[in-house]
């Protein structure tokens, strides 16, 4: 395993720190003051002028390994990601590289129609709209993706799609205007080949927006704000993303990618977390000394640079690995990172928070919300009692008794 950064990656994590130091980092005051301004969900004025520097400096669309793509590797793009982590909230959309759209762009560049591609596989690559994924229901565990219920049934020359969905992350921007919907086509089909995924625009009749859903109290409005969705509609056939019946398949090759790219930018909060930790110690002085020289604060400080350094070394492992033998052969390693970097960020969050005392849970930081985020990641993309399982259950396999 080789794990050091070529000539261009060195250049490219200048230039993204240059940029997040002299120009993100200045623009987040901003940010939020637009952001109370325009709504939770509408793109700030500032989110443009940071694009079009973003795209005038080459970073762009660095997740992207193909068309239309930095063609970088994962383990390429894993330090740049990180950096992109410091500020979750503007710096991945700002090199339009921010979840749900680098997951949904991939699903189109592989499995769209052609035709689809061009209304609005471009139109996300230039970051002129957004988009929304819509897997998860309110009335079914959907942690085991077999219970969705949404049904997707063949009418005339296209599909019918009925159902509810919730937590439909990115449909509250007004620029949305793509959903990526997967529901059950073949409900007596084999336990993999019962769901099928279709591109549905976000002004077909019949999607009917009932209410945004909060992550502790936050919009997430860098998500574009999460949706609860009830569907009853007709879209053609050629809207319809790889095989009939083969969703599962497809969302398994989505969730990959997205999932690493989620435990890049958590150690990228992390760090950030930790230096706001470590600055403020050196600004308070409890009991007639800094907190620095406080032991137990020293312990915090020692514990979580122990947790940022395994959880980057398991990540690189796991992009190094999905580079050079696939998803399938770091299917151990992917669940691996997304249970353990989000515990890893909480933690060190969490200490940061309590470092700062009041200020830790007020707006006057982002480590409320950082945390928020980090919390909900054990969650997202399947919880992490899921990934133990599975990871549990490839690693009982080499011990299993022959028969």
């Amino acid at each position: 395993m080789e794990f050091a950064y070529s000539p261009k990656v060195l250049d490219l994590q200048a230039q993204v720190t240059d940029f997040l130091n002299t120009k993100i980092m200045p623009a987040e005051a901003v940010h939020r003051e637009q952001a109370g301004e325009h709504g939770p969900w509408a793109q700030p004025p500032i989110l443009e002028e940071l694009k079009i520097q973003a795209r005038a400096r080459g970073l762009w669309n660095l997740f992207l390994p193909g068309e239309g793509g930095a063609g970088l590797t994962n383990l390429e793009y894993a330090p740049l990601a990180e950096i992109s982590g410091r500020s979750p909230m503007l710096l991945p959309e700002a090199m339009n590289c921010s979840a749900p759209d680098t997951g949904n762009m991939e699903v189109l560049v592989h499995f769209a129609t052609p035709a689809i591609k061009e209304r609005w596989l471009t139109p996300l690559l230039a970051g002129e709209i957004r988009s929304a994924y819509s897997m998860t229901e309110p009335d079914v565990a959907s942690s085991d993706a077999n219970n969705i219920r949404t049904e997707i049934t063949e009418e005339g020359d296209g599909f019918r799609i009925k159902g509810r969905k919730w937590w439909s992350s990115g449909a509250m921007s007004p620029r949305c205007q793509i959903l990526v919907v997967m529901g059950l086509s073949a409900p007596n089909g084999e336990r993999h080949k019962r769901h099928t995924m279709i591109a549905v625009p976000m002004q077909t009749p019949g999607v009917n927006v009932l209410r945004s859903t909060s992550v502790f109290g936050f919009s997430d409005g860098s998500h574009g704000g999460h949706a609860e969705i009830d569907f009853d509609v007709w879209v053609p056939r050629d809207h319809l993303l790889g095989e009939l019946h083969g969703g599962f398949a497809i969302a398994q090759a989505r969730l990959g990618p997205g999932r690493i790219h989620h435990a890049m930018r958590l150690i990228g909060m992390a760090e950030r977390a930790f230096d706001i930790m470590c600055e403020r110690a050196y600004t308070r002085f409890p009991f007639g000394k800094a907190l620095a020289e406080q032991g137990v604060f020293q312990d915090w400080v020692a514990e979580a640079r122990i947790r940022i350094e395994q959880a980057r070394l398991l990540v690189l492992k796991t992009a190094w690995l999905m580079d050079t033998v696939g998803n399938r052969g770091a299917a151990v390693e992917i669940s691996a990172i997304k249970v353990s970097t989000p515990q890893m960020a909480a933690w060190v969050i969490d200490r940061a928070i309590q470092t700062c005392g009041g200020a830790g849970v007020s707006q006057d930081f982002s480590l409320a919300e950082m945390y928020a985020q980090a919390r909900m990641l054990s969650l997202a993309d399947g919880p992490d009692e899921v990934h133990k399982m599975a990871l549990a259950r490839r690693e009982l396999r080499r011990y299993a008794p022959s028969t």
